[in-house]
């Protein structure tokens, strides 16, 4: 389904723990959270005075944390939907944000060039992670070691000591900006994406897997469930889904913008699977979310993929 509300592009999407509601994040500066089944508007949230760029949903506890082109980094409660903590020290646009999954600690990443570390609670800086020459697009974290990614226009990936604040590793691989960042939920490996191509790597050193070329475009978002389907979302509104292990890209969608909407305005800005893995959202230009499900009837004749017959099992959307 196609779900409009938002007046402006919807630049960030995140699905709530129980899978219950999802929330969306607009150049309108408004945060809306929509019922997940019936994609009815459940709630708006103002507060940010530009363009919010991103959003995520604690497993841990009842808030949401934001960040927008206004510099700001707010925490909601969602027990009373109002901002009840702003983390202050990016100097400009925030694109970013991820939280730990273990130690109540939040990263953002910015167009100024840092990433920066915050205490939930206390609402300190703990560390900037310097060293990125220019914006930082985004950021990813796990339990893991090394603990934090980072992707930047500067056209690097940096794996990031969290308790030292220093890098581990830079990867120099990508020719242009390195704009999406996105971990494996089962295996010790992670994809980055470029308008040069999607890569994979091995942690904890970042040692290079493979390249997955073919889409040539301005690569936005990346999004991965546990069955190993890749799906990257680009600037001009394609989507290609990809086989994780092998590589394979399997389909292809080019979403119709909405009637009404500039051909200009087809954009993927951010996708994300729902909890079951079986619903994916996209956030897009043309003001709307738009909701995949999987294809029960995509068959071998609709996708005739014999000589990698691994891939047949691939559930399209």
């Amino acid at each position: 389904k196609v779900i409009s509300g938002h007046l402006g592009w919807v630049r960030c999407i995140a699905v709530e723990p129980g899978n219950q509601w999802f929330v969306t994040g607009s150049a309108d500066r408004t945060i809306k959270i929509w019922d997940l089944a019936s994609g009815k508007l459940k709630l708006s949230l103002t507060g940010h005075i530009s363009t919010v760029r991103g959003v995520i949903v604690s497993a841990r506890s009842p808030y949401l944390f934001s960040c927008g082109e206004d510099k700001q980094v707010k925490c909601w409660d969602l027990e009373y939907n109002k901002v009840i903590r702003h983390y202050h020290g990016h100097l400009s646009a925030v694109y970013g944000l991820d939280l730990h999954p273990t130690i109540d600690v939040l990263v953002t990443c910015s167009r100024d060039s840092t990433a920066r570390i915050w205490d939930v609670r206390t609402k300190a800086s703990v560390h900037t992670l310097s060293g990125h020459t220019n914006a930082v697009a985004t950021v990813k974290c796990q339990a893991a070691e090394p603990q934090i990614i980072t992707g930047s226009h500067d056209t690097t990936i940096r794996l990031w000591d969290l308790v030292a604040g220093k890098t581990r590793v830079t990867l120099t691989n990508h020719k242009k900006s390195a704009r999406a960042v996105v971990l494996h939920p089962r295996h010790y490996t992670f994809a980055s994406g470029s308008p040069d191509n999607i890569k994979q790597w091995k942690f904890p050193d970042g040692n290079f897997i493979q390249n997955l070329s073919g889409h040539n475009a301005i690569i936005n978002t990346l999004a991965v469930n546990s069955d190993g389907v890749l799906v990257s979302g680009a600037d001009n509104g394609t989507m290609h889904l990809w086989d994780w292990r092998t590589g394979y890209n399997f389909q292809r969608v080019h979403a119709a913008v909405q009637p009404g909407s500039l051909d200009s305005e087809s954009g993927i800005f951010a996708c994300v699977f729902d909890q079951s893995e079986s619903r994916l959202l996209t956030a897009e230009a043309d003001k709307t979310i738009k909701v995949y499900k999987e294809d029960d009837t995509a068959t071998e004749e609709t996708h005739p993929v014999s000589w990698k017959p691994e891939i047949i099992k691939r559930k399209r959307f």
